[in-house]
Formats: C-alpha cells, sequence, structure tokens
C-alpha cells in the first residue's frame, strides 16, 4: 500500500486554522513573523525530521506544502534540512482553499494502484516513532476486509507524549488520546480521491470506523508558544517535567529525538 505524508509548513491556506485572521496578508505576516518562524523551523528540525529521516520502513512519501510567498532565505534553509531525506518532497502552492488544496497536493502524488492508500497529516511541530509507516502497514493489513463495506477507515496509534523542546533539553508529559493528528492515518479504497485533509480529525468516528491501537509510544504533540491550537482560549496548560536521562534515551530510541541537538539549537539567539 502506498504510503503518504503531509505536513504544512507555514503553508497561507484559506481557512484550516482554528486562530483566524482577518485578510489573507495579515495570515501570512502572522505566520512568517521572524520569531514564529525561528521557533517553526527548530521544531521542525530537531522534533519532526529525526523519526522521518529514521523510518524503518523506508517506502513513503513525505509531502512538505509551503506557500509561493514564503521568503527565498527561508526555502533554503528548509531544502537544506530535507537534504538527506529521499522521501521528501517539497511542494509550492499560492494561497488557496485549505482541504481543497491539500486534498490536491497528496492526489497529485497518488500513484495508479489496485492498492489501499495510506495518509496521514503531521504537524511542522509533531513526530512519529521511528516504526510508524511500518506499524501503519502492519495494521492496515490488519482491519483492511473493512474496505469490502467502507469507503475509508482511520487508524489511530494513541499513545505518546506531550513535549516542549527549549534551551534546557525537553519537558514532557505522557499521554493516551484519541483523534489527536500525529499518528492518525486514514486507509482509502483507490478510488476514493478524498484526503486524510478532507475530514475533521476529531469527527472521524462520525465519518468511518475507527481502529486505536495502544501500548506503544508512536505520536509526539509539540507544545510551544505559537501552537494553533493552545491561542484558543479554552485550551488547557500541559503538565510538563523535564526529561530524566533515561527518558532522554527513550524519545532518542522512539523518535530519533536527539535532546543535545535541541538544547544547541533552541540556545542559539534568535
Amino acid at each position: 500500500m502506498q504510503v503518504i505524508g503531509l505536513c504544512r509548513f507555514s503553508y497561507p491556506a484559506i481557512g484550516g486554522f482554528q486562530v483566524e485572521h482577518d485578510t489573507l496578508d495579515e495570515r501570512i505576516a502572522y505566520l512568517y513573523a521572524p520569531k514564529r518562524l525561528e521557533e517553526r523551523f527548530r521544531f521542525f528540525e530537531t522534533i519532526t525530521l529525526p523519526g522521518i529521516r529514521a523510518q524503518s520502513d523506508p517506502e513513503f512519501t513525505f509531502l512538505i506544502v509551503i506557500g509561493d510567498s514564503l521568503p527565498d532565505i527561508h526555502r533554503q534553509r528548509l531544502d537544506a534540512l530535507v537534504a538527506d531525506i529521499p522521501q521528501a518532497k517539497v511542494l509550492v502552492y499560492a494561497p488557496g482553499e485549505h482541504r481543497r488544496m491539500m486534498q490536491k497536493a497528496i492526489n497529485t502524488h497518488r500513484l495508479a494502484s489496485h492498492e489501499p492508500c495510506l495518509q496521514f497529516r503531521l504537524d511542522d511541530d509533531d513526530a512519529v516513532a521511528f516504526t510508524y509507516v511500518e506499524k501503519l502497514r502492519d495494521a492496515a493489513r490488519d482491519v483492511a476486509p473493512l474496505l469490502r463495506t467502507y469507503r475509508h477507515v482511520a487508524i489511530d496509534f494513541n499513545q505518546g507524549y506531550i513535549a516542549r523542546p527549549g534551551a534546557d533539553g525537553i519537558a514532557a508529559m505522557p499521554i493516551q488520546m484519541p483523534y489527536w493528528t500525529p499518528a492518525l492515518a486514514l486507509m482509502l479504497r483507490p478510488d476514493v480521491r478524498a484526503s486524510v485533509m478532507n475530514f475533521s480529525h476529531g469527527k472521524l468516528y462520525k465519518a468511518m470506523p475507527t481502529i486505536t491501537l495502544t501500548g506503544e509510544d508512536m505520536m509526539l504533540r509539540g507544545f510551544n508558544g505559537f501552537n494553533d491550537s493552545r491561542l484558543k482560549k479554552t485550551a488547557k496548560p500541559a503538565d510538563l517535567t523535564p526529561l530524566t536521562a533515561n527518558e532522554e534515551l527513550l524519545f532518542q530510541m522512539t523518535y530519533g529525538i536527539d535532546c543535545d541537538h535541541v538544547r544547541r539549537v533552541f540556545s542559539a539567539p534568535v
């Protein structure tokens, strides 16, 4: 089965944000604000990319969608970060309606096949375990008979961490949360042109069968000052504590995250 992951890297979509802006220019100014963009790059480098780079099953595509207004200096930095990841493809789009543009990005890279397509989304401050693609394919084979009846099935790995990186390392807390975007995927029939981005992740259970897998750390939710959902007034603070030396080793063995690398990157002046 083809596996496609999608990441929006500060793409100025129309819609698709929980924090709204009155105009597209205001959204672009917010997304490209130097302090915010620097934080996103640091998360992307130290949290998101290590697990993608080290996947035990390398047969997947990782699409990174950016806007055509992203300044060249930032595009060059992004290209350098993913230069050693053959699965990564940077796609440049003008601003457009969020779900339509993300569906276009994914469907442009779908292969003609009689097999289902597996799709996941990953924010630029989140991570998956380096075994994610392998375990996703295993789970998809187990539940594939459901596609005889249903057009799509959600496969949700619900265990992992909330983590906040910084100059002192990583503070984190373990979680088991259903339908969070990291490590949540859709398996779609070959003839279905909808994508993982056509559905609200928190309401998937209303649209299709969902399979929840737990007992193994598979996802990591980044926590920072610019989290889209954290900026909502209803967001609750997370109780994060610094990782111990053994927990730092666990993060490296599970997500490929090197806490010394985190400290170096986040200690650099902004």
